[in-house]
Order: C-alpha cells, then structure tokens, then sequence
C-alpha cells in the first residue's frame, strides 16, 4: 500500500543521508528538540555559526524523517555545521533520528505539554527528547535547559558532557541584568569565557532562553564570546507567522499564528501585556484552538484564560475556542468575544484605538495568520483610522 511504498522511501533516504554523514568525518552536527523553541534556537544558531564557517540548517520546520536526511543531504566537504530540528510524535522517532545523523551535540530546550495527546504524559515526552543526548556520538555534549523538571537531569548518571543554560546563577550559560524594551530582551550573556552585551532583535522575553541555548552550543565549540554576541544581536526571524510585528499607524499587530501550545501561548501573552503597558494602549488577545493536547486540552485551555486575567489583559477574543473562557472569574475585568469564524471577528477593529497592542495566536492547523492579514488590511484601509475610531469612544 502507499504507506508502505513512503516507509520504503524514506528508509532509503534515510540510509543515504547517513552515508554520506559517514564520508564527512570533520562536520560537526548540532541536533536540537524541545516542546517550544527548536526552529528559533536553530535561526540564532546558524546566525551565529555563518560567521565562523559554512553552515547547513534546517530549513522552516522540517525536522522528520522526511526532512531531516533531506537537510544533511545538502552538506559538503566544504560544510562546516550543520543544524538539525527533531521533532517527533512517538517514542524512538528522535533516537532514530540520530541514527541517521549521527549528531556531535544534542540540545533539549524544555519538556512541556506539546504533543500530550501523543505521549500520554510528560514523562514520555521527558524520554523521547532525552533520546537526542543519549544518543550522541563518542565525546558528544549534551546541552540541558534548565526551565522544567526534566531537561537538567537527563545525563545524570552517564559520563556526557553537559552544559546547562538558564536564567538562573548556576546555569553554565546564563543572562543576567535583563531589560526588555519595546518588547526585545537585552541583557548581558555570560559564558565560561567570559561576558558581552547582547540586544536581541526578535521579540519576547523568552527568547532569552532560545538565546542561551545557541550560546551554549557555540560555547562548547569553542567560539569567542565576541562573536556569539554580534550574532545573537544581529539575527532576525526568518520564519513568518512567528512573534511577526507590524506596527501600522498608530496601532501593533502580533502576528504569531504559526502555531500554539501552552507555553508559546504564555510567552506570547506576557509579550502582548508588557508592549501594551510601554505604549499605553490596550491589549487585545484573538486566540484560537491549541491542538494535540489530549485529555489535558480543557484545562489547558482553562489555565490559559486564567493566565489572561491574571496579566490584566483587556481583551480577549475567541475565535471557535469557548473553553478559554472557562478559566476567567466572574468578576474579570478582561472583556470575552466569542466568535465562531474568524472573518466575523474582523468586526472589533471599529473598536480598536491609538496606542492598542493585538496578538493573534493559535494551533497552525486554525489559520489564524488569515485574520491577522485580515486585520491589517481593514486598518491600513481605514482612510480616516485612528481618529474615527476614537470618535466612536
């Protein structure tokens, strides 16, 4: 049948990817996983690692079997790194994975609820991320975050190399001295090798520990903390859909609609109040489903809304996804939409005013990046904008 026809392929593939890894003993291979950050840590990696020779890396999000030996297979003698992604769905996938690639460096960014509903538990989420580092290549470093439970732990008892990054003082890779401005994180990195400024470019305050994770890889290679710094304060995003800025007239658009867990969501929130609060507007959160959650999905969903009120935003606009305001009390002073489509919440832009932040998040698979276009355009087309709206207040 055709799955078997695919299995078959990408079985060769795979095996063609790993000879050729085989014929190419001096590349040095970075793989990276994580519940939340891999295709980010991966963008500031390469930005970092292009100033210090050829470097191959995953291109979007393209981290199966599919993808994978597809990226190694872009490597030659003249390839210095190259970066991988893992992602996977079921236990085995990752170690399998290394099997094909072979990587000198594993990192695990942070075991969250992505995927519950495939694993079951984060524990099983915990033992399939921690296949990357257990399956390593002879002298591999293991690089560990130090953001859940998990992560910090999965070398303890085995001779692995490990350093561990976090925001915390006994984190081998750390940030200290952060201020966030206009939504951007600066701070000063530290490193065994010492210390440098670093202004990040993209927006969020966990981007801090996407950061560190691409320090930390390049600390263990050996680069000078001079150049992790220009390349951590120089790279831009360079997938769409995720923290995308738009700052039209008078008004912030977020687009960060390429996909959604609890911990992304969380992020992007914190994101929406603190650019709200440096700009004196209001916040408006257009939130859509978050997917493959299993079981757990009401209350995540729950602890979302929570998590809303809890940050004092003043909007929040949900798109087919009610169960988010299952969380908020009855005494909240966040305003709740309910809207079945996302063509209908178009509606709330008379309601928007100078100075107003909006986030648009959701799952990939709700296409909320289609409302946030949506949005954009009805502002940019506004021939009298901002002060008609404020008129109507």
């Amino acid at each position: 049948n055709a799955g078997h026809v695919l299995g078959v392929q990408f079985a060769a593939l795979g095996r063609l990817a790993h000879y050729l890894r085989s014929q190419l003993p001096e590349l040095i291979v970075i793989g990276i996983t994580g519940s939340q950050g891999k295709t980010t840590t991966k963008d500031l990696l390469a930005a970092i690692l292009k100033l210090d020779g050829e470097t191959v890396a995953t291109q979007a999000s393209f981290n199966n079997e599919l993808g994978l030996p597809m990226t190694l297979l872009n490597c030659t003698p003249r390839t210095k790194y190259c970066i991988l992604e893992m992602g996977a769905r079921h236990q085995g996938e990752i170690a399998s994975l290394c099997r094909i690639a072979e990587p000198d460096i594993g990192v695990v960014l942070k075991v969250g609820s992505a995927h519950f509903g495939e694993f079951g538990s984060r524990e099983n989420i915990a033992k399939t991320k921690a296949e990357l580092v257990h399956n390593l290549r002879k002298n591999g470093t293991a690089i560990l975050g130090r953001y859940d439970e998990f992560t910090p732990i999965m070398t303890a008892g085995t001779n692995i190399r490990t350093l561990t990054f976090g925001e915390i003082h006994d984190a081998n890779i750390r940030a200290t001295d952060i201020d966030i401005r206009e939504g951007r994180a600066q701070f000063d990195l530290v490193i065994p090798q010492g210390r440098a400024s670093v202004a990040l470019r993209l927006v969020g305050s966990h981007q801090i520990s996407n950061a560190l994770a691409a320090a930390a890889v390049c600390a263990a290679l050996g680069i000078s903390i001079e150049v992790i710094a220009v390349g951590l304060s120089t790279a831009e995003m360079a997938n769409k859909w995720r923290m995308e800025i738009h700052e039209l007239n008078n008004l912030v658009i977020i687009n960060d609609a390429y996909n959604a867990n609890p911990d992304s969501m969380r992020s992007a929130l914190s994101t929406l109040a603190l650019m709200t609060q440096e700009r004196g507007g209001r916040s408006w959160a257009f939130l859509g489903a978050m997917h493959e959650l299993g079981e757990i999905s009401e209350e995540e969903h729950r602890q979302i809304g929570r998590f809303v009120e809890k940050l004092g935003i003043d909007h929040l606009v949900l798109i087919a996804a009610p169960a988010y305001a299952s969380g908020l009390s009855p005494s909240s002073e966040t305003d709740t939409h309910t809207f079945s489509h996302q063509s209908d919440a178009v509606s709330l832009l008379e309601h928007f005013l100078p100075g107003d932040v909006v986030l648009v998040k959701a799952s990939r698979a709700e296409k909320l990046e289609e409302l946030a276009l949506k949005l954009e355009d009805a502002w940019s087309k506004s021939e009298s904008g901002p002060e008609k709206i404020g008129e109507d207040s």
